[in-house]
């Protein structure tokens, strides 16, 4: 990777809707070998897929829950249930399997409390979870979804 596939990698990150044109001359490099480079990044992997990014708040989803959840459960079949119940639900919009006092991490958006609450309820009706500890944010000091890209792997 070069400093080319670097700066297409960032520029992408902060608008992905950007016209190769445009995105080659910020780059210093024209409109075809550019697009070849967003092909070739997108083919290894490296661009997985082009999002918009859309207002929580103004699509009434402006509460963010964070959920720990222990289990004493850790066979196969238990967690592919778990997993099938927890991707099912919108709400959910990452989801991670931890290491240490909690077993998995859970971000949630909904619109208020109650939302919440039928969430929860969802969750706890159709899986055995030991310990469910909810946090809500009261406040987002920073929201990226900007990779950094200084750990590149020159070789990739």
């Amino acid at each position: 990777m070069d400093k080319f596939d670097k700066a297409i990698l960032d520029a992408l990150q902060e608008d992905a809707t950007l016209p190769v044109g445009e995105l080659a001359s910020r780059i210093g490099l024209t409109s075809t070998p550019c697009w070849r480079r967003i092909q070739r990044l997108e083919a290894q992997g490296l661009i997985r897929k082009r999002v918009a990014l859309l207002s929580p708040e103004r699509l009434n989803v402006g509460v963010t829950v964070f959920v720990s959840i222990r289990t004493n459960q850790h066979n196969v079949q238990w967690l592919e249930s778990f997993h099938k119940l927890v991707s099912s639900i919108p709400e959910v919009m990452e989801f991670y399997r931890m290491a240490g006092l909690t077993d998995y991490l859970l971000r949630i958006v909904v619109p208020d409390i109650a939302a919440y609450d039928r969430v929860y309820k969802r969750m706890i009706n159709a899986a055995d979870l030991g310990d469910v500890t909810s946090s809500f944010a009261m406040e987002q000091i920073k929201f990226t979804t900007r990779l950094p890209l200084d750990y590149v792997d020159a070789g990739t």
